[in-house]
């Protein structure tokens, strides 16, 4: 195999086919950035809804909670393929890309609203009633007290849901995103060895995903420190 891979490499290394996976990991950085950061908006926002106490709010939260339920349990392809024929069902040319944008975005929605709503969780009883107290709204009581001291639980689960995250994102050349995993595919269609076209797609994986797992771990040290400290 070995011997293979040193045959092949001088008509792999080209610059074609460097710019082809450096463009393919620029998507799927892409889709990683977007599915976490709006990710984390939609698992905020559905996590403030479930902690929510008001009769009135308890559609929105059963809503929330069946999202959430439903899309945690739903394997990543499932769901995918479901935003892919629901934006068929339009009868629009909606672009692959944002298909696999909104797939990832709602899975990780999910996801991290369980991280968050955990973290909320942390945060002692007494703080929740102290707000309440002192006649803090919902949103002023979650923004001033307890995000302060529930982000310190959450970071370190989320920088580790982030680094899966980037892994799953592979699932998105199964409609035809030319992301990485789509691009090793076609490496190999065109003669090169899987062993040399995926063998440089799991390197490339690991530059993207060794860095950010590195800062989680040092956030996370940082943070228990901070709090043996408070302790």
């Amino acid at each position: 195999m070995l011997d293979q891979i040193i045959h092949e490499w001088p008509r792999f290394a080209t610059w074609y086919n460097f710019i082809f996976i450096a463009k393919a990991a620029g998507m799927t950085l892409l889709l990683s950035a977007l599915g976490c950061t709006l990710g984390t908006g939609i698992g905020l926002l559905l996590a403030v809804t479930r902690v929510t106490k008001a009769r009135w709010l308890k559609p929105l939260r059963l809503l929330a909670f069946v999202f959430t339920e439903i899309f945690r349990r739903v394997p990543f392809l499932v769901t995918l393929m479901l935003c892919f024929f629901a934006f068929q069902a339009t009868g629009y040319d909606v672009p692959l890309f944002v298909v696999a944008a909104v797939s990832v975005t709602v899975i990780a929605g999910a996801y991290l609203a369980e991280i968050i709503r955990g973290g909320f969780k942390s945060v002692h009883r007494n703080q929740w009633e102290a707000a309440a107290t002192m006649n803090f709204s919902l949103i002023d009581t979650i923004r001033l007290v307890v995000l302060p001291q529930a982000w310190r639980i959450v970071l370190p689960p989320a920088f580790g849901y982030f680094v899966m995250f980037i892994k799953d994102t592979a699932l998105a050349s199964q409609i035809g995103v030319i992301e990485l995993t789509y691009v090793g595919k076609v490496l190999n269609n065109k003669g090169f060895s899987a062993a040399l076209s995926f063998g440089v797609i799991l390197i490339v994986y690991f530059i993207i995903s060794y860095p950010l797992s590195r800062l989680g771990a040092y956030l996370e040290a940082r943070l228990a420190s901070s709090r043996h400290r408070r302790a």
